[in-house]
């Protein structure tokens, strides 16, 4: 395959549906922050769960989809953990803001975030020397309790009408992602450890 092919095939699969559904992710960030920040009523939590349960679902079908029409990419691989990351980080801030998640639960948030710049570091370190940090099985359960637990806290008050106790869930969701992020970390960090002081090459 020649050079241009493969540079056309590259940009045609950046448009394919797996990446638009990654792009859709990326924008739905600023959109669930703006209906949490704008307004404390009980419709703009709602709309704003709406949105945000979307883009997690796109989380599956993104990276499903592109395998299963052959249609990755390196902008889809690249872009995807991304989105994960600016959508559980600006969740987890504004929940915080609007105080919907308080007291030592923040820790938790704290725990996910730290964890989150570090897995970055290290795979932009070993990306350079060539070396793949691929995701495990125990850190995409992290990601959907992380999911799982924010919708409880976008939704705050307003759920506890619905569902009783429905915060006290999200709390102990947290939790659970915040000890399954101590242990990916972990076993992240063990991982690239024997690759430290390595050079790209002569």
């Amino acid at each position: 395959m020649t050079e241009t092919a493969v540079t056309t095939k590259r940009r045609s699969h950046a448009w394919a549906l797996p990446n638009l559904l990654t792009y859709g992710r990326c924008l739905a960030v600023p959109v669930v922050a703006g209906l949490l920040l704008a307004s404390s009523e009980n419709w703009t939590r709602w709309a704003a769960l709406g949105v945000y349960t979307a883009a997690g679902v796109t989380d599956f079908f993104d990276g499903y989809l592109a395998r299963a029409w052959q249609q990755q990419s390196p902008i889809g691989r690249m872009l995807d953990p991304i989105a994960d990351k600016l959508l559980v980080a600006a969740t987890l801030l504004v929940v915080v803001a609007n105080q919907t998640l308080v007291g030592w639960t923040i820790w938790a948030a704290i725990i996910i975030l730290c964890r989150e710049i570090l897995v970055s570091g290290l795979r932009e370190y070993l990306a350079e020397l060539k070396v793949r940090l691929p995701v495990s099985t125990i850190a995409k359960w992290k990601t959907a309790f992380q999911l799982l637990a924010l919708g409880f806290f976008i939704v705050g008050p307003s759920g506890e009408a619905v569902l009783p106790g429905s915060l006290k869930i999200g709390e102990t969701l947290l939790w659970v992602a915040a000890v399954l992020t101590l242990y990916t970390g972990a076993d992240y960090l063990q991982a690239a450890i024997g690759h430290f002081g390595e050079d790209e090459g002569p």
